[in-house]
């Protein structure tokens, strides 16, 4: 089995070459496409979506593929984690937040055996050249040691998560993603919530680039009348902020990074 995760987006040929690299080498190797829809190069959401997906994904091979830096510094790695899960992608910290969720890295190796990759290795598209057929060998096998020399985890490449914080004035949060219909996860969790007062039915201001909006927190979209800006937890366990049949990311001007900060005590 092998889950697959990219930026590539589906107008391209680059994920069906993916595949068909996948299928001449193991041709009886399920492959799941978790998303090609991560936004180009934002290797925080794809790190994010990745984590919170694999939980619901058989253990297999996690192929991740969101490299702004292909071609440079940045090394190719296959990874194992506590829990037996493998991994192949960049050294940008795409998988880590995912096997650390999983007991985190048990064993890292970088991808240099060429018996492993194909005849011909591209500078630009790794995904096609190391990533999909080093996790196409792992998932017939082969062991990880073979795919290239160990490396200490700890000497791997780490995101930095924005935390939160509890002021006076109220929860400043961030943005960690905006999803097709214009909710936006923030890097909040019920606990967040329960320390600052807010349960179901609080009236929650919301500031965001120096404009004041009003939102109710909420269990459902259900909960809210059509045009309405409510908080929720989402299907991740994540706080989210969302309008009911509309878009907080346009109505707020959201994006991934964007600052908010919420008060329950509006003046």
């Amino acid at each position: 089995m092998i889950t697959f995760l990219t930026d590539f987006g589906l107008e391209d040929d680059f994920v069906g070459t993916c595949h068909g690299v996948i299928a001449r080498i193991a041709p009886d190797v399920r492959v799941i496409d978790i998303t090609h829809g991560i936004r180009p190069g934002h290797v925080l959401q794809g790190a994010l979506m990745l984590a919170n997906t694999l939980a619901y994904m058989p253990v297999g091979v996690h192929l991740g593929v969101v490299d702004p830096g292909v071609g440079g510094q940045r090394r190719p790695l296959a990874l194992r984690d506590a829990s037996g899960r493998l991994y192949v992608g960049p050294d940008n910290g795409l998988l880590l937040p995912a096997a650390e969720r999983y007991g985190g890295v048990a064993e890292a190796h970088v991808l240099a055996n060429p018996a492993y990759a194909l005849d011909q290795v591209s500078r630009t598209f790794h995904g096609r050249d190391l990533f999909s057929p080093a996790a196409a060998h792992l998932a017939l096998g082969v062991p990880l040691g073979e795919l290239g020399p160990a490396i200490d985890p700890d000497a791997l490449v780490h995101l930095e998560v924005p935390a939160a914080e509890h002021r006076d004035d109220g929860i400043h949060a961030t943005v960690l993603g905006v999803d097709r219909f214009g909710n936006a996860a923030l890097n909040l969790t019920r606990d967040d919530f329960e320390q600052a007062g807010i349960v179901p039915g609080t009236t929650v201001e919301v500031d965001a680039g120096g404009n004041r909006y009003f939102a109710v927190a909420a269990r459902t979209f259900a909960d809210a009348r059509d045009g309405d800006l409510i908080v929720y937890e989402d299907s991740y366990r994540s706080l989210a902020i969302a309008v009911s049949r509309g878009s907080a990311a346009s109505l707020l001007g959201l994006d991934e990074g964007s600052k908010l900060r919420l008060h329950v005590d509006a003046p």
